[in-house]
């Protein structure tokens, strides 16, 4: 049967059609070299008078002509906003101009699609930075970081950006790795079920979500940046990829960004089985594969599987990456050429170019009434760009107050011996490299450490309260002395002595230490910025110490992007305070703690080290993994996984078991009370860990299969009744496959990985049952309505 189209629309263009017969027929109309311009990105930067952007220089990649590529189209437009400072609304004007101009000049009208970072908020001038991804598995709340992502990604559209490049679904396995600040954690569900949220905040703003580094960017040896991975196919399995799988299924993700890694010599760009056999047939995933920046030239220069670029190119269109990026190279004249010659089939160019267009199409990218002017320009005069400067504000106070709370529900009390709250201090020393620094809140992925660092002739676009700014608010009557000691990484011993005379003459010391925020060896967290061991960075620790010597009770804060072992102050310090690069709130969150105004219930996404080179030592490990009587090197955390303190205090009791016995594909059914029996109000995070006794392989002695945040009254009380299913206990077993066997488990309540608080014995009967991605993910936390204080 013939399709019907208005005569005046091509039928590519006509949204009253079926989206495929969209993409099919227009498929069909394209040359070979329009077919591969939609395969390929270009690097750009934005006008700050509103121009057109302008081609980005890198220094891996030669020069790009725009007049030269337009006429046969553009498929992605990278980081316009997030290449170098430019105030919003003139960015988002040179957006729109530069839109129209490539629109106008291909035959299709096709603009470009336009990505940016947003890993800890829209990475771009002056919008709001939030907390990076270490917070939000700090915060346990699902909840609250789908509503931020979608914050995050109404701003990105409202200026006329189309993809995200987050979140990062990485399982940490070495707290050396320089990009733990850019992971959620230590925990594969902790991992999977705050980051799937965020893809759906994203996306819920019409923004696509890409999922990364997929898959095992992380468990490279040593935590070193792009390093081999050595994994086994059982670990990545079971530890790496449920969180891509559950953001796939649950979120619906429709971008997923290749890892740069190779794991047992496969680099996950060339690796058919991963990005096709797995990702494509067996998840059923329709969204589009892009490149990490350079990846597939990088299958040529760094892993030496391809012997010219068109071979890169082909290998990685075979394997199913459809998107180059950030610019091209090997998608260029080099595929051209080899599909001309016939080493690369049409057919592979026409399968990835698919899945462009129906991503663009999912996007409005290809209706007739496609306007390139943005929400945040509508009805502004456009041909007045000076009148536009400063009128789009992506730092509001609704995102403020959003970073605020995601910020305070992420720190972490560590410990506590009393002294916090302080109540009202007569005398603080405030010591440490990071108490009047503004950027130490800030992580890599942050515009003003990831872009402003070259433009240092540039305000940073945010306000940035130090935190000797928000602690002088907290405490408008204590005297400070501030000294900043040594710095975060300089080595310098020479203040020492001063911070110590300081300490002496005060009530409490403030310690703010922790890390800078930097790519490529120019920070001590982030991007390239690998460690050795976890040792403080510089001359810190000497200093901590230093001020434990001086018996005035020390508060340890932490700005930091990744745990570090603290030495002494784990038994010492009157309180330890854990931040993870907060965002611009993050002071503010702080202090709140320090004070009391803010009652802490951030709980630990990965385990805080007793000793500097016990790594990797998560608490995800198998019984061997354990401390022992046949090795000297105890790697038994000083803060495990999951803890973390509160100043009020909880019991829970009453478990009863009304389901200990399931078969393999049933349920159990569990129910206990949480009751606050502290004086003020406060949130227990109750976590829900799985122990198997008996496998047919080795299993990890415990791990995360749910969690509650539950939010109480002074003498409140409420009922939780937990339902677990039997697919929480599958693992990859001997031949492959995911099973749940039989047998004997333990669910344990616990308040962390090292704080069980009640254990219920259940059995799985039955025969062996075989799972696939389609299982279920998550134990369902039902509370029951609160019981009123007693």
């Amino acid at each position: 049967m013939a399709v019907e189209t208005t005569p005046e629309i091509p039928l590519w263009n006509d949204p009253t059609q079926d989206i495929g017969t969209r993409v099919s027929a227009l498929i069909d109309a394209m040359t070979v070299e329009e077919k591969i311009a939609q395969l390929y990105g270009v690097w750009v930067g934005a006008s700050d008078e509103g121009g057109e952007v302008a081609p980005h220089q890198h220094d891996m990649e030669e020069a790009v002509d725009l007049d030269a590529l337009l006429p046969a189209g553009l498929g992605q437009l990278t980081r316009p906003f997030g290449t170098a400072p430019v105030d919003p609304a003139l960015g988002a004007l040179s957006l729109l101009r530069t839109q129209t101009r490539i629109a106008a000049a291909n035959r299709f009208g096709i603009p470009a699609l336009a990505h940016e970072e947003c890993l800890a908020g829209f990475a771009t001038w002056g919008a709001t930075a939030y907390p990076v991804p270490l917070s939000w598995g700090a915060t346990f709340d699902p909840a609250l970081i789908r509503r931020m992502a979608a914050a995050i990604g109404r701003d990105m559209r409202s200026v006329g950006v189309h993809q995200g490049l987050a979140p990062v679904l990485d399982v940490v396995r070495d707290a050396r790795w320089g990009r733990v600040e850019e992971t959620i954690g230590e925990d594969p569900y902790l991992v999977g079920s705050i980051g799937t949220a965020y893809v759906q905040g994203l996306q819920s703003a019409g923004v696509v979500a890409t999922l990364k580094h997929f898959a095992g960017y992380s468990a490279s040896r040593a935590g070193r940046n792009l390093a081999p991975v050595g994994m086994g196919p059982r670990e990545r399995a079971d530890v790496l990829l449920p969180p891509f799988e559950m953001a796939v299924r649950e979120g619906a993700a429709d971008s997923v960004m290749h890892a740069y890694t190779d794991t047992d010599g496969m680099p996950s760009a060339a690796d058919e089985d991963l990005l096709t056999g797995l990702l494509r047939d067996t998840w059923g995933f329709e969204g589009t594969v892009v490149a990490d920046y350079f990846g597939i030239a990088f299958l040529r220069i760094l892993h030496g599987v391809a012997g010219d670029w068109a071979d890169a190119a082909g290998t990685a269109l075979r394997a199913g990456v459809d998107v180059e990026l950030p610019t091209v190279k090997t998608f260029g004249a080099p595929l051209a050429e080899a599909v001309a010659d016939g080493r690369v089939p049409e057919a592979l160019i026409d399968r990835a170019l698919r899945r462009v267009l129906l991503q663009k199409a999912r996007l409005g990218l290809l209706d007739a009434n496609w306007n390139p002017v943005p929400a945040a320009l509508g009805g502004a005069d456009l041909d007045d760009p000076d009148a536009l400067r400063g009128t789009v504000d992506l730092d509001s106070a609704e995102n403020r107050e959003l970073a605020r709370t995601v910020a305070e529900e992420a720190v972490v009390l560590l410990r506590n011996d009393g002294t916090l709250p302080l109540g009202r201090p007569r005398r603080i020393a405030l010591i440490g490299p990071n108490t009047a620094e503004p950027t130490a809140v800030l992580g890599c992925y942050s515009f003003p450490q990831h872009v402003g660092v070259h433009h240092p002739e540039t305000p940073p676009g945010i306000d940035l309260p130090t935190l000797e700014d928000a602690l002088r608010r907290e405490f408008p009557d204590a005297e400070f002395t501030v000294v900043r000691g040594t710095g975060v990484d300089d080595g310098d011993l020479l203040g020492i002595a001063e911070a110590v005379d300081t300490a002496r003459r005060a009530d409490v010391v403030v310690a703010a230490l922790g890390d800078r925020a930097g790519l490529f060896g120019r920070g001590t967290s982030g991007e390239g910025c690998d460690v050795e061991s976890l040792a403080l960075p510089g001359a810190q620790q000497h200093l901590l110490d230093a001020l434990l010597d001086t018996g005035t009770p020390v508060v340890t804060v932490l700005l930091a992007g990744r745990p570090y072992a603290l030495g002494r102050a784990v038994d010492e310090a009157a309180a330890i305070v854990q931040s993870f690069f907060p965002g611009v709130e993050g002071t503010t969150a702080i202090a709140g703690v320090l004070s009391g105004r803010t009652n802490p219930s951030g709980r630990l996404p990965v385990s805080v080290p007793r000793g500097t080179g016990s790594q990797p030592a998560g608490y995800l490990g198998a019984r061997l993994a354990q401390a022992s009587d046949v090795s000297n090197i105890d790697p038994t955390a000083a803060f495990a996984f999951g803890h973390g303190l509160s100043y009020t205090s909880f019991e829970w009791g009453g478990l009863t078991v009304d389901r200990p016995e399931a078969d393999t594909s049933g349920a159990f059914s569990l129910a206990l009370t949480v009751r606050n029996t502290g004086e003020r109000e406060g949130t227990e995070v109750v976590q829900l860990y799985l122990h198997d006794p008996v496998a047919s392989v080795v299993q990890p002695v415990q791990r995360l299969v749910g969690y509650a945040r539950v939010p109480l009254a002074p003498g409140e009380a409420r009922r939780l009744r937990v339902t677990v299913p039997a697919d929480l206990a599958s693992f990859t077993g001997r031949d492959g496959r995911r099973v749940v066997e039989p047998g004997e488990l333990e669910l344990r309540l616990a308040a962390s990985s090292s704080d069980a608080r009640l254990t219920a014995t259940v059995t799985l009967t039955g025969p062996a049952r075989h799972v696939d991605h389609t299982r279920r993910f998550h134990a369902r936390f039902e509370q029951e309505p609160a019981h009123p204080a007693v």
